[in-house]
């Protein structure tokens, strides 16, 4: 049974356009610069380290879909940035953008009606399209909330955010 309008409707929805989750770029938003690399009491990373890691993921599994000779990533090293690593705004700023374009990617399959989302990943037929496309919205929006809740315990909301 061919996936219809509707449902790839609802699967850009979860990919990025918030729906009932806060979206990326509103979690994102105004963050102080002079704040990224903080880690907050009881956490072992800054903002800019999730971000890099949800960018790092989301790649991942963006490869996964469309790689024919697809090399599974060393978990958990090759999903985040190495320890200690650090950014500047030009980094955090190539963080968002690369989320961005990867996003993109995903939203222009998920709306290419010529795909077959429940086809098979080209490197895996025990795993479909559509399954990767779930995983990398339950996986972003987990990390959206959670640093959504990072800006809160940091207290880097603008003034008047809700």
């Amino acid at each position: 049974m061919p996936l219809t309008d509707e449902i790839r409707t609802r699967l850009l929805e979860l990919l990025g356009r918030g729906n009932s989750h806060m979206a990326f770029d509103d979690a994102v938003r105004d963050f102080p610069m002079d704040r990224i690399n903080e880690t907050p009491p009881n956490v072992p990373y800054s903002p800019w380290y999730l971000l890099e890691h949800m960018r790092l993921t989301q790649r991942d599994i963006l490869d996964y879909i469309e790689q024919e000779d697809y090399r599974e990533r060393a978990w958990p090293d090759d999903s985040w940035p190495p320890p200690g690593t650090t950014a500047d705004e030009a980094a955090w700023n190539e963080t968002i953008r690369q989320f961005h374009e990867d996003l993109t990617s995903l939203e222009a399959l998920v709306s290419d009606k010529s795909r077959d989302l429940e086809g098979t990943v080209p490197s895996n037929d025990r795993h479909t399209i559509l399954r990767e496309i779930i995983t990398v919205a339950s996986h972003n929006h987990y990390h959206i909330g959670e640093f959504a809740i990072l800006r809160q315990v940091m207290g880097t909301w603008p003034p008047g955010h809700r």
